[in-house]
């Protein structure tokens, strides 16, 4: 098995047999063993009947079915888990990521762990998506150090020995290229097609911008501090701690030496505040970095990722 595509659906029984038609007609002319796997995400219209009769005419097609909608992600999670092929194709299933580009993203891969498609010229309204994304896109690039044009574009090649270590949360499917970036893959980005959407209803909201900005921070922390806990808590608890010190003694130095009244200031409680905050943050990394012992111990999870190995009999 060469190629697996994954598309993930939730009510497009509108666009499923011009999706399958679009994308087995490609992956045909490609001439090498492929995959589709389709994966039902608890649709209520008549998406899976359809995905059902296409699999019993086709062995090349793999139904997944959620007893619920569980959401994009998981669907993601769940394609990767079932996915054969060296390489996985991801993409939306609204058709209007174009299945044409499907070649291109598996050329590019030949030097490349994760290929990203670049919707360059999207067709979608401007206030209400594209605005939001591309600011969306620059946050993200800046806050995690991968710098790409359209972390939101389902359109992606990833190498089955990336995915396969990954494990996704929340609406984290977008941030995969930033996640994997820490097992020190190499990332391009290519210029997709986008089409507007013809048939079928959006699923995309304004909500949805408010999860990936959470996804965001927990993929920054677990980027930079999933196993050092206290470096991240401890700067902040130490600074907190000094400036509270300071002030505590500060009115001391007041009170012994001048015998000034210090018991109304607010500068008393502030300088206590600040004390105890410091604490509290130390105290929050030491049971971190606890935490992270026990589960890599536990579970013997790596702290590193091998590429090769040279002159070693397993």
């Amino acid at each position: 098995m060469h190629v697996s595509v994954v598309v993930p659906l939730y009510n497009e029984e509108e666009n499923v047999p011009e999706l399958h038609r679009r994308v087995k007609k490609v992956l045909e002319s490609m001439a090498c063993p492929y995959e589709i796997i389709y994966v039902d995400d608890g649709s209520s219209d008549g998406t899976l009947p359809l995905l059902e009769q296409i699999q019993s005419s086709d062995r090349g097609v793999v139904v997944l079915s959620f007893r619920r909608n569980f959401g994009q992600t998981a669907a993601f999670a769940a394609g990767f888990d079932f996915a054969r092929g060296d390489v996985i194709v991801t993409l939306d299933g609204d058709l209007q990521n174009d299945p044409d580009d499907i070649p291109l993203l598996v050329g590019a891969m030949k030097e490349n762990d994760i290929v990203s498609g670049w919707r360059k010229r999207r067709k979608d309204p401007f206030l209400s998506r594209r605005l939001p994304s591309m600011i969306a896109n620059w946050i993200i690039s800046r806050v995690t150090g991968v710098a790409l044009h359209d972390y939101g574009c389902s359109l992606k090649a990833y190498r089955r020995d990336v995915v396969k270590n990954l494990n996704l949360y929340g609406e984290m499917h977008r941030f995969i290229p930033a996640v994997a970036n820490w097992y020190g893959v190499k990332i391009t980005e290519v210029e997709t097609n986008h089409h507007p959407r013809l048939r079928g209803k959006s699923k995309y909201g304004i909500t949805r911008t408010v999860k990936v900005v959470l996804d965001l921070i927990t993929v920054k922390f677990l980027q930079s501090f999933s196993t050092k806990p206290l470096q991240f808590f401890g700067p902040f608890g130490l600074v907190s701690g000094a400036a509270g010190f300071l002030i505590s003694l500060y009115l001391s130095i007041e009170k012994v030496l001048f015998g000034k009244s210090i018991g109304g200031r607010p500068l008393l409680l502030l300088g206590a505040l600040l004390i105890i905050v410091g604490i509290q943050f130390i105290g929050m990394g030491l049971l971190g970095e606890m935490l992270v012992r026990v589960y890599h111990e536990a579970q013997k999870k790596p702290i590193y990722v091998l590429r090769k190995t040279l002159g070693h009999d397993v």
